[in-house]
């Protein structure tokens, strides 16, 4: 399931990295310096952490600064899912799961809803959950969290140490592999020092980065409660384990609906990190086999909060008369996010598109200005990079640090990548879908590359084998982005390449994507303010071939020592210059296709919800929105709601 998460207000970023700021390490402002019972060596003790040892909020907030601290509880918040789902476990290769599944789970270092962001105004801090303290040394060689006695699973049971080394040894032993594979390495040792405290060793020689954050993010899950079922992680599943989050699973229809329920007996509902936030007595989601029927069932009132992502839609759509007379509200909010990095991804293990030219020729058929001009209202802007808008965006040639660092690397970074701007989209006509002379240029790549045009019109090489590629599409998509995909298959045909444009079901589309049985794919990556672990997993060499989160296929040697450089980096400045190198590099190695993003949050929502001014880093809509009650009422008298 491919997770839709941001795109960029690059005011917000650039302010939020200015209050950071560059250069050497800041003063560990929220931490204090403390005899550690586990080693000689000073430790730092603190209720947050950030790899820089900035926090804004101090040990003794109240509450986060966004929200309302005093948002009633109560009410409902509905919204949709396109698509088929046949399971309750997304850790598992099989099935299909949706974000519902993990709501009910929490961690030692607290997340917002799903994994989004908590605190979400801030970028690389977390705060005690689970835990109320973390300790570990200057050198960040291992980790201990001091966890809250009162935490309990909503079954009554404690949450403790124990179940949290369960957690993260259940993931290595039946979570996916890339990810299992990692941690590993990384994480050698977890030690269960008493029923609330819990210790992990890190492996000498590896970068800091994301270790502390990885381990104090990991779900946890009741040990009882797998022990008595038998069940496990890497097999899809209907039943749910128990969790300690605010919300509770009060029933599954797997083919209709999903529906979350407020724990009563929440645990950690008075914590600061809770204030103002999980207002929403029940989250319900309605299940559809597309998008149009969703839709109309959105505007018949059978749910309430729709995210819009069709842009006709957006643009049209919502003239009807519930809008009209006030009682559904259409907005665009801001959003502080780099866009998700979403494109038409090359498959690198297909031998056809390992050469570059052949890849550069297809995404020449790709038109943005025709397609956002007469498809997409003009409303999008054409993406570019893999954090777009953000102070890490490369732009130009290289200069300065960043120049300094791929200089050092000697042989891996291509002459002409230190002396051209980064690689940008080609600009294609407006008024027609196909560009010919950009054709023109596509079709010399090909011949360059050994692709010739017969008298059918399809390129062979010098065996007669025809070029020909799959694009493997889910066919639960939306009108408007299949028509676009299929002008861009219809311009790629005409320069002579044989593609198949084949539509498969949900199922099959994530069965397929996962055995990485394509050519060509809609799909993303994941965007980047920061260095981290996850950059590994992502776009790193060493689980290439098997990478959930790298549908391309990536390895490359110059990528990998950009993410070695952003993990070992000791200063904000350089970590800056290593991460804009590797926008640079990725771009350069031309894995995707970039499509579009929009700068703002499409919402449409019935005029029962209110919400308080959007941080940078979350929509927030299942976290920190909130029900009016008096106005809710007023739609149902209306008979606006089912």
């Amino acid at each position: 399931m491919t997770a839709l998460q941001a795109r960029a207000a690059i005011s917000s970023c650039i302010a939020d990295f200015r209050r950071i700021g560059l250069g050497a390490l800041t003063a560990l402002s929220a931490a204090i310096l403390a005899p550690s019972a586990q080693a000689e060596e000073e430790t730092i003790v603190s209720h947050g952490y950030s790899f820089y040892g900035d926090l804004t909020y101090p040990e003794d907030y109240t509450h986060f600064n966004y929200v309302n601290p005093d948002a009633p509880k109560g009410g409902e918040l509905s919204i949709s899912f396109v698509g088929t789902l046949d399971s309750m476990n997304p850790y598992a290769r099989q099935g299909r799961a949706h974000a519902f599944s993990v709501f009910m789970y929490e961690s030692l270092l607290g997340e917002g809803g799903a994994g989004t962001a908590a605190p979400a105004d801030v970028y690389g801090e977390y705060y005690g959950l689970l835990a109320e303290r973390l300790e570990y040394p200057p050198s960040k060689d291992w980790v201990i969290f001091y966890m809250r006695p009162e935490a309990r699973f909503s079954d009554g049971t404690p949450v403790t140490a124990h179940d949290i080394a369960f957690s993260h040894n259940l993931l290595l032993d039946q979570g996916f592999k890339s990810y299992a594979d990692s941690v590993r390495r990384a994480i050698p040792k977890v030690e269960v020092i008493d029923d609330h405290t819990i210790k992990f060793y890190f492996a000498e020689g590896i970068s800091r980065r994301s270790l502390i954050e990885q381990v104090g993010t990991v779900p946890a899950w009741s040990k009882k409660w797998y022990e008595e079922t038998g069940a496990r992680l890497d097999e899809s599943r209907l039943e749910t384990p128990t969790g300690s989050g605010p919300y509770v699973v009060e029933s599954v229809d797997i083919a209709r609906r999903i529906v979350l329920k407020r724990n009563p007996d929440y645990w950690g509902k008075d914590l600061p990190f809770n204030r103002g936030r999980h207002n929403f007595d029940r989250l319900r989601l309605e299940i559809f086999g597309d998008d149009t029927a969703a839709f109309e069932a959105f505007k018949a009132g059978e749910y309430t909060f729709r995210a819009e992502a069709d842009p006709k839609r957006w643009a049209t759509g919502y003239d009807f008369p519930k809008t009209r007379e006030g009682q559904v509200v259409q907005k665009e909010l801001p959003n502080g996010n780099p866009p998700v990095p979403t494109g038409i991804v090359f498959n690198l293990a297909s031998p056809v598109l390992q050469d570059k030219r052949v890849r550069e020729a297809v995404a020449l058929a790709y038109n943005f200005e025709w397609t956002n001009e007469s498809l997409q209202y003009g409303l999008y802007r054409q993406r570019a990079s893999f954090t777009q808008g953000s102070p890490l965006m490369a732009e130009g040639a290289p200069t300065g640090a960043e120049l300094e660092l791929l200089t050092s690397l000697g042989d891996l970074v291509p002459p002409d990548m230190l002396t051209q701007q980064a690689r940008i989209p080609h600009v294609s006509n407006a008024e027609r879908l196909f560009d010919r002379r950009q054709a023109r240029i596509a079709m010399r790549l090909l011949d360059d590359a050994g692709w010739t045009v017969g008298d059918d019109g399809v390129r062979r090489n010098a065996e007669g084998t025809a070029l020909t590629l799959n694009f493997l599409f889910n066919s639960a998509a939306g009108a408007t982005l299949t028509a676009v995909m299929e002008n861009f298959v219809s311009n790629a045909q005409k320069l002579g390449i044989d593609v198949t444009f084949e539509k498969v079901d949900p199922s099959q589309f994530t069965a397929r994507e996962r055995d990485r049985d394509y050519d060509l794919l809609y799909d993303s990556y994941a965007a980047f303010l920061a260095a981290g672990t996850g950059l590994t997993q992502r776009f790193g060499s060493e689980d290439a071939a098997f990478s959930l989160f790298n549908p391309a296929g990536l390895a490359s040697p110059l990528v990998d020592a950009l993410i070695d450089a952003a993990l070992d980096a000791e200063t904000r400045e350089e970590e800056t210059a290593a991460l804009m190198g590797l926008d640079r590099a990725l771009r350069y190695e031309l894995i995707m296709i970039p499509l579009w993003y929009n700068p703002s949050h499409w919402v449409a929502y019935y005029d029962q919800y209110e919400h308080p001014d959007i941080p940078p880093y979350n929509l927030g809509y299942l976290d920190f929105w909130w029900y009016n009650q008096d106005k809710a009422e007023a739609l149902r008298d209306a008979g606006a709601l089912r």
